[in-house]
């Protein structure tokens, strides 16, 4: 009998012993899914429009991931309603393409989600053509191209009012073609989407275009017969980086910013893109 015990009791430390192990092995189960969230923490996924802003963004992944540990997912988008789309979605983290005035309309008709976590760089619009040379050129009965979205036209149609070729009514928040009350050579203003003003210029006479496009386009300066005044309030126009306002303050994405508004990028922006933009940080 005594041995019986003993064996029983031995039996019953190894089972014990046994299910102890178990635990652990579980418990370092459960721990690793863990430490595999903790590093994709550090993965970024950034939505860009043009191949010169995946360029630029290419740059800074290789300073983020040099000084931070963080890696720099990027996808391009040609238009610009999708990136922040895919930021509600959550099919991205951040993206960085538009100016205060767009975020804001966009921000607002998707149910205020997003956030604006810094600026980044000013893009002008500019008046293209390539049948004429200056503005006095444009014939009667011209057709122009603009953007078809409301806060870009609304930027387009104050280009063709410094060019003196239109008026508009300037008590509607977002002015359409249809808003124009003063068109002395009875300009045709076709309405485009804004990724599509390039290829547009093949046909109409000229063209009112995002810096963006028109870069990536390689458009000539000698196709410019007008370049947007951004002298004086310029806020509504500085591009930014946007993120989904339940993360805004995530502290890898204040790193990007940080690392993003340096003279380093200053300098590649000025390599990659001319005087067609330029940093807007600083800027009020």
């Amino acid at each position: 009998m005594v041995v019986l015990i003993i064996k029983e009791k031995i039996m019953k430390n190894s089972i014990k012993f046994s299910i102890g192990l178990a635990t652990v092995t579980l418990a370092t189960l459960a721990v690793a899914p863990l430490s595999v969230n903790a590093a994709s923490s550090k993965t970024v996924t950034v939505g860009v429009v043009g191949d010169t802003s995946r360029e630029l963004w290419q740059d800074i992944g290789q300073r983020a991931q040099k000084k931070y540990g963080i890696t720099i997912k990027l996808k391009e988008f040609n238009d610009y309603v999708k990136p922040n789309q895919a930021l509600v979605d959550g099919s991205l983290d951040l993206n960085a393409f538009q100016t205060k005035i767009f975020f804001d309309d966009q921000n607002k008709k998707m149910g205020n989600k997003l956030q604006s976590i810094g600026k980044t760089v000013i893009v002008p619009m500019r008046l293209y053509s390539l049948k004429a040379d200056k503005i006095s050129e444009i014939k009667k009965g011209s057709t122009i191209a603009v953007p078809n979205d409301a806060t870009n036209e609304a930027r387009a149609l104050n280009v063709l009012v410094q060019a003196k070729l239109i008026k508009y009514n300037k008590q509607v928040t977002d002015p359409t073609a249809k808003d124009i009350t003063y068109n002395p050579k009875n300009l045709k203003i076709k309405e485009v989407d804004a990724g599509q003003a390039v290829s547009s210029l093949q046909t109409a006479d000229a063209a009112v275009i995002n810096g963006n496009f028109a870069h990536d386009a390689n458009l000539k300066d000698k196709n410019i017969l007008l370049t947007q005044n951004l002298k004086k309030n310029v806020s509504p126009y500085i591009n930014l980086i946007a993120a989904r306002k339940s993360e805004a303050n995530k502290k890898v994405y204040k790193q990007i910013v940080k690392l993003y508004q340096t003279k380093e990028t200053k300098a590649e922006i000025k390599k990659l893109f001319g005087n067609s933009q330029y940093a807007a940080w600083n800027l009020k």
